[in-house]
């Protein structure tokens, strides 16, 4: 680790046995043992936490290519959107027996468990959450009672 061979040990043992005598050096050396040990956890927790909020671990998605076959088969979303019913475009219309598009049901908000934050559906960093690890809540009140702050990309409020 710091190249020491076996004389610089024995050099920094007689050194510290002089310096603290042989009744604390057991009680020293504990001690030293312990705070290594903290260290070293507090390290692996901090890694993993980034890790895990950054992704780092996983691969880069391949990027998309287009050819210019698809390109030109490939209807615009201005078209499509043109071939819709007005009462789907709009939901205040009467509708004439076609169904309304409805956002996706469940609660409003959620966040990662063993995380800090809590985000709204329709954050990005939703995606990156396994279904496993998701808690829901109901209300920005009933998250933030359970110990989460707010996304500081999506903001998640509630309208008074």
């Amino acid at each position: 680790m710091f190249d020491i061979g076996l004389q610089e040990l024995v050099l920094i043992f007689v050194i510290a046995l002089l310096v603290f005598g042989p009744k604390n050096l057991p009680q020293l050396g504990r001690s030293m043992g312990r705070a290594m040990r903290e260290f070293r956890r507090a390290s692996d927790e901090f890694r993993s936490t980034i890790e895990t909020n950054l992704q780092m671990n996983e691969p880069d998605p391949p990027p998309v290519t287009t050819t210019t076959a698809e390109t030109a088969t490939t209807p615009s979303p201005l078209t499509a959107a043109e071939a819709l019913p007005d009462s789907v475009l709009d939901p205040l219309a009467p509708s004439d027996g076609v169904a309304v598009v409805e956002p996706p049901p469940g609660e409003p908000y959620l966040a990662q468990r063993g995380g800090r934050l809590f985000h709204g559906r329709d954050c990005g960093w939703v995606r990156k959450i396994p279904e496993a690890e998701r808690v829901y809540f109901k209300q920005v009140s009933e998250a933030k009672d359970a110990g989460f702050m707010t996304c500081p990309s999506c903001e998640p409020w509630e309208p008074a």
